[in-house]
């Protein structure tokens, strides 16, 4: 990996690195977005920089295929994208991974959630209700979907679907699948849709998706709705009332109209739990539980929420 990512990303206070199409880079560190004093040359260096970070994802980045996504040594996600797609030169995203666990005490001690909503998130947990973690990027759903499952009875097996593999679970039985894109002739890709069809003849107690992004919405709730309780997920909304309309749209692409969805998700899922990120903190703003199960597809959705 180059000398100047490598130094930053070993900053345990970093969790996203950006460089830009004129060389300058930018950390978020500790919520902020900040520039740093590093500096890339000239749009040429950026370039040959995120080239060589896709080869080192395993990916392919130049002028037919020029944006990328992939995972680099030590789980720390890449994206690229080079000109004339990006109008200002290539410009590098690098997502890096938590590095150390944090339970759910020591979330509720940075004030990001309340002790009413830590003994709420245990009991969902004790009752193997099917939850969803929403919000939008950089919120925490990742790191508090990874402190919920160390709450889940030891006996219990997690099968683990994500994109790219990020979640770092307390666990003692784990199981982790992880989706593959297609390589450059264009074939082997496994995808979360089937991913997500495979852990369900896994044996899975507990299912978990590390991010709802696709058509795999739809096998996921015929997962939850099929005899497989307590699962979670993690899916990007702007506020708990409009996972229900987030969670529509991802099943139009599987062809599927929104009533079905709606229909399936109410019968599957009991609770969202929403984050949000103000002035840099991260917090969860509500735990809604969904409406009783009812086979009234119109009914409403959401019940009374609690901050």
């Amino acid at each position: 990996m180059d000398r100047l990512i490598r130094r930053l990303v070993t900053d345990p206070e970093v969790t996203d690195l950006l460089i830009n199409g004129d060389g300058s880079v930018w950390v978020e560190r500790c919520g902020s977005l900040v520039r740093s004093d590093e500096q890339l040359p000239d749009a040429l260096a950026v370039r040959r920089l995120a080239v060589r970070l896709a080869a080192g994802a395993g990916r392919r980045l130049d002028d037919s295929m020029p944006y990328a996504d992939g995972q680099l040594p030590g789980g720390i996600r890449f994206h690229g994208v080079l000109a004339p797609v990006a109008t200002d030169g290539a410009h590098i995203s690098l997502r890096i991974p938590r590095r150390t666990f944090l339970d759910l005490i020591t979330i509720e001690s940075t004030g990001s959630v309340s002790s009413d909503q830590v003994l709420e998130l245990r009991q969902l947990v004790a009752e193997r209700r099917s939850v969803l973690i929403s919000g939008g990027t950089g919120t925490g759903k990742t790191t508090l979907l990874a402190a919920v499952l160390a709450e889940v009875d030891a006996r219990d097996r997690l099968v683990v679907v994500e994109d790219v593999s990020e979640l770092n679970i307390r666990h003692p039985h784990v199981v982790r699948l992880q989706a593959r894109h297609r390589n450059v002739e264009g074939a082997g890709e496994v995808t979360l849709t089937d991913l997500v069809r495979q852990s369900l003849r896994m044996r899975p107690d507990r299912l978990v998706v590390g991010e709802v992004r696709g058509p795999e919405v739809v096998d996921l709730l015929r997962g939850f709705n099929t005899g497989h309780e307590g699962g979670w997920a993690t899916v990007h909304a702007n506020s708990a009332h409009d996972v229900m309309t987030r969670l529509e749209a991802l099943g139009s692409l599987a062809g599927l109209p929104g009533e079905a969805i709606r229909s399936q998700a109410l019968a599957a899922i009991d609770a969202v739990v929403h984050l949000e990120r103000v002035d840099g903190r991260r917090r969860v703003r509500e735990i809604v539980h969904w409406a009783p199960r009812s086979p009234r597809v119109g009914a409403t959705p959401l019940s009374a929420a609690r901050a």
